[in-house]
């Protein structure tokens, strides 16, 4: 209806959608290759990897150092730039980027979807509230690193909105403030997901696109995830209790009623046990893209099955069907970046670093600029330039797709390694979305909380300093522990 209360106000200016910034992105990539001419390297075989290593002082430029303008439409084999998107959405294989990560994170997406229309998680949570509602000061740190270990484990984000529905009202009654509920619920997420050592969303896709085995450096980053969750955990319990007003604390008798099932408890240990076999499959198998898909499409249809035979939360086979497509349009967005992001690179001329590309031509400027400061200057600087693009380009697979092609062959020109240019990718993608108001999740929370943007960073510059040091520390300690 005109002039309803819900109608946007058009005349307001609203932060652009993250798929138009990244066709913004697309539409400058073009213009780049009226400027600057595509250059290429030589690479040599490492022989303890088997991977292609650039040669930092082989490049040259191709077509006598001129610029090579991108075509407007399909230039026989090249990508224009009015095919870039169907180019970057068809490319790869069903084992790596852009169609075997697009359809793994749609698999994933509904897949979940299926898990969360059980109502197990739900309900799981409600039982744990109703348990421990009265030690507050140990029901708020076990549900951060609940929070944090979904955020490290399946890329849990977007989905905290639903948690702080119930939880910031829960809270709230518990004498906190707003905030607390933010921070409990999508703070957490984003600590785990920053800090993951198995994020489907972030870290594997990242891993692939660098060309590292899944799960590599799974013992540093779990350490990290470890570390990282406790800090977070302190500072916010020091908050959360400092300004707790105690004299509005009062019983939740009937607050939060729970109706945890047996049928949910089976839901709940075939998420356990599939995460386990998953974990086995990656590690002794070494299962990948499409294997790991599979996976979570096995876990999705057994807990179909109970949830149908138990008739949990009232739906039936096409309650469950609808909810997996539901999931999966849920990560379309993300998809749609991925193949944007792919587009772009293809447009560039590639990401193949023997072959005449503007991309290469950026590395070997960008390495110009950040060599000669030493690796620990390095790591920092990929630190500093992923926390930096993560305002623009908010989705976790999307920012991988477009970044790490540059980041992963810039790590080999400057003596850094690609696990370390992977953990910048992930700190800088992860951390920013506590701060960003370009993160769709983080307004979505604080709307549902009640809470205002400029009222939320007032509250966490200090987070923010925190965090900033303890991420730069690891970026060192990474580097001169030589992951």
């Amino acid at each position: 209806m005109t002039g309803s209360a819900h109608t946007p106000d058009a005349s307001k200016w609203r932060m652009p959608d993250t798929l138009l910034i990244v066709f913004s992105v697309l539409l400058i990539s073009a213009l780049l290759t009226f400027v600057l001419p595509r250059g290429q390297f030589d690479t040599t075989l490492d022989p303890a990897t088997g991977r292609q290593l650039l040669q930092a002082e082989s490049f040259r430029t191709a077509n006598g150092g001129e610029p090579q303008p991108v075509a407007l439409f399909v230039d026989g084999e090249n990508t224009g730039l009015l095919s870039a998107f169907f180019d970057g959405m068809t490319s790869g294989s069903r084992n790596g980027s852009a169609i075997g990560v697009i359809v793994f994170i749609l698999i994933v997406g509904g897949s979940f979807g299926v898990l969360i229309r059980t109502g197990a998680i739900d309900e799981a949570l409600k039982l744990l509230i109703g348990r421990m509602q009265h030690r507050a000061r140990l029901l708020l740190p076990v549900m951060a690193v609940l929070f944090s270990l979904g955020g490290a484990v399946f890329g849990m984000s977007e989905e905290a909105m639903a948690f702080a529905m119930f939880l910031v009202p829960l809270v709230r009654m518990l004498g906190y403030d707003a905030i607390t509920g933010v921070l409990l619920t999508y703070g957490a997420t984003q600590v785990g997901f920053a800090t993951s050592w198995m994020n489907p969303f972030s870290v594997a896709i990242a891993q692939s696109i660098a060309g590292l085995p899944p799960l590599s450096g799974a013992g540093f980053r779990l350490t990290m995830w470890v570390a990282f969750t406790l800090i977070y955990i302190t500072w916010f319990m020091w908050r959360a209790e400092r300004l707790r007003k105690s004299a509005t604390e009062q019983p939740l008798v009937g607050a939060l009623e729970h109706a945890f099932s047996r049928g949910h408890l089976l839901v709940v240990l075939t998420l356990f046990v599939g995460m386990v076999w998953i974990i086995w499959g990656v590690i002794v198998k070494g299962y990948y893209l499409r294997e790991l898909a599979t996976q979570f499409f096995v876990i999705a249809i057994i807990a179909l099955t109970i949830g149908s035979v138990f008739k949990l939360n009232r739906a039936g086979v096409n309650d469950y069907v609808a909810a997996f497509k539901d999931g999966a349009s849920q990560l379309l967005p993300a998809a749609l970046v991925v193949g944007v992001a792919q587009g772009i690179i293809l447009m560039l001329g590639g990401a193949s670093p023997d072959k005449p590309t503007v991309i290469n031509t950026l590395l070997h400027h960008a390495g110009e600029a950040i060599s000669g400061h030493g690796t620990m200057f390095s790591a920092q600087a990929m630190l500093v330039f992923q926390s930096g693009f993560n305002f623009f380009v908010t989705s976790g697979s999307g920012q991988a797709a477009l970044t790490m092609p540059l980041m992963a062959p810039l790590a080999d020109l400057v003596n850094v390694s690609r696990q370390v240019a992977v953990l910048a990718f992930q700190l800088g993608d992860g951390l920013a979305h506590l701060f960003y108001p370009t993160s769709p999740a983080l307004m979505g929370t604080l709307a549902i909380a009640g809470v205002e943007f400029l009222a939320w960073l007032r509250a966490m510059w200090p987070l923010w300093i925190l965090l900033t040091v303890i991420s730069m520390s690891t970026m060192a300690i990474a580097v001169w522990t030589g992951f």
